[in-house]
């Protein structure tokens, strides 16, 4: 019996359609296991790390309304400065590190690192006086005096903190690069557990209230800084960590000007929802509405450090690959996270939707803090949303380079066009609390939209052969003396 030729020509596509459609789903499979590996215990540690202030936070609303206050606003305002910047800073490792390890040059990370120490310990100690002078600052920007008070006096506590996060930010960007998460997400783990347990024995139990507070929160990121320094000291970390050396201090304005652009890059991204707390004391009565927006700020954050265990991941997966020179492999690792990362923000808002009525009581037991949290709730799903791709796409950016392009695009969305329509709708129009947090919604759905696009119009061989020279240019000088190694 004879078969149509039209026919055998059907069955050829049909197979080479299905065999086409099996090799993408096995290429994403195979990305996606690649980016799980670093992303699972990133997104661990960085929920255990940001659990830390949580709790202290969640404990502190125990004791009252007016702790709840000082220690929200000192963790969002203060120590959130602080934070950013550090953060922020610390990236600038996580770029030359990244693609110095894609590259095999792995000599130069731990003389990265000894340098962004040096950095971030000396903009630590420039970061003090608003530590000390905390009250008359959060007063100038709106806050109350009684406020400004309690989260000053927790702030001058709370300098240990200041310095933990200028160690620990450098050691987990060099760790990160080399992929060893695991370590970072065990130590983070243990730390977790015993500072629920002293911040319940201290803060509660023993009714040491904002001290004990003080006390538990900076003995736990003390101990997360010494543990992982010991690991990297015992065991080289596979030749990373030969030992200190002078030559952390050669090269140091180069290596400073990138950690400027990085820090400006994050601090913009971070103080833009801190000064959503800040501009929310201005209002009338700001008590209840300081308190209920802290609480959804607390929420996006557990739930941003989904996001940033995935911003973690991406940037180092396109800084190795870059830094390998292998361009196609980069741009299909922003494919596969920036997919997985959206599917787990629209789960993430649908929970906050479906648990509005009942996750403010496990803050507050103000009947009047919770029904004003619920009502904030639409905006934190969206917010939730929105906040699951654009730490992503920062990652995208740390990882090729990008830190100063990405920085004026922050400043035009947020602070231009997102700040401004939050306190035009926020006061001008009467909206409340719920206007300010629209109004900066609006700038992070522009901010997100502008990245996408640039993103997905990006040359990516292009981005691998600067990758490459950035390695030569900031690895010269420790090629040339090897001698203290």
């Amino acid at each position: 019996m004879a078969i149509d030729a039209p026919l055998l020509d059907g069955y050829a596509k049909s197979d080479h359609q299905e065999n086409k459609y099996i090799s993408v789903v096995r290429d994403f499979n195979e990305e996606s296991k690649r980016l799980w590996k670093l992303a699972g215990p990133a997104i661990f540690t960085a929920i255990c790390q940001y659990s830390l202030g949580a709790l202290t936070q969640t404990f502190a609303g125990l004791v009252g309304e007016l702790e709840l206050a000082a220690v929200s606003v000192e963790n969002s305002v203060i120590a959130g400065l602080a934070f950013g910047v550090m953060l922020g800073m610390g990236s600038a490792l996580e770029t030359l590190c990244g693609q110095a390890y894609g590259a095999g040059q792995l000599r130069m990370l731990g003389i990265y690192m000894q340098r962004s120490w040096v950095i971030l310990l000396t903009t630590a100690c420039l970061l003090v006086p608003i530590y000390v002078w905390s009250p008359p600052i959060l007063e100038l920007i709106g806050q109350t005096t009684q406020i400004s008070t309690a989260a000053g006096k927790f702030a001058l506590w709370m300098l240990p903190q200041l310095f933990a996060y200028a160690m620990n930010f450098p050691i987990q960007k060099f760790l990160q690069s080399q992929r060893k998460v695991f370590v970072m997400a065990w130590i983070s783990a243990v730390v977790l557990l015993l500072h629920a347990f002293f911040s319940w024995l201290l803060i509660l139990k023993l009714g040491w209230g904002l001290t004990g507070a003080a006390i538990t929160l900076n003995t736990s990121w003390w101990i997360i800084v010494i543990a992982q320094l010991l690991y990297i000291f015992i065991t080289k970390s596979d030749g990373a960590w030969s030992g200190f050396s002078w030559l952390a201090f050669s090269d140091l304005w180069g290596f400073v000007k990138l950690s400027l652009a990085s820090a400006v890059m994050l601090c913009l991204e971070f103080w833009y929802l801190m000064v959503l707390v800040v501009i929310t004391g201005r209002l009338p009565n700001p008590l209840v509405p300081v308190d209920a927006i802290s609480i959804c700020m607390n929420i996006q954050g557990w739930n941003a450090m989904i996001a940033i265990g995935f911003n973690a991941a991406i940037s180092v997966r396109v800084s190795n690959e870059l830094g390998a020179g292998n361009a196609r492999l980069a741009k299909y690792s922003v494919i596969v996270v920036s997919v997985t990362s959206i599917a787990i923000g629209v789960i993430c808002m649908a929970v906050v939707f479906a648990t509005r009525d009942y996750f403010p009581y496990l803050f507050t037991t103000s009947e009047a803090v919770a029904k004003e949290t619920t009502r904030l709730s639409i905006l934190l799903g969206i917010t939730v949303l929105l906040n699951s791709l654009q730490p992503v796409l920062s990652g995208v950016a740390v990882g090729a380079g990008w830190q100063s392009l990405v920085a004026y695009i922050n400043i035009g969305c947020y602070y231009i066009v997102g700040l401004p329509a939050g306190i035009l709708l926020g006061f001008t129009f009467s909206f409340g609390v719920m206007g300010i947090w629209s109004g900066m919604a609006g700038g992070i759905l522009l901010q997100t939209i502008i990245l996408i696009i640039v993103t997905s119009i990006t040359n990516w061989q292009k981005e691998a052969e600067e990758a490459e020279s950035r390695v030569r240019k900031w690895g010269g000088s420790i090629a040339e003396d090897r001698s203290e190694w």
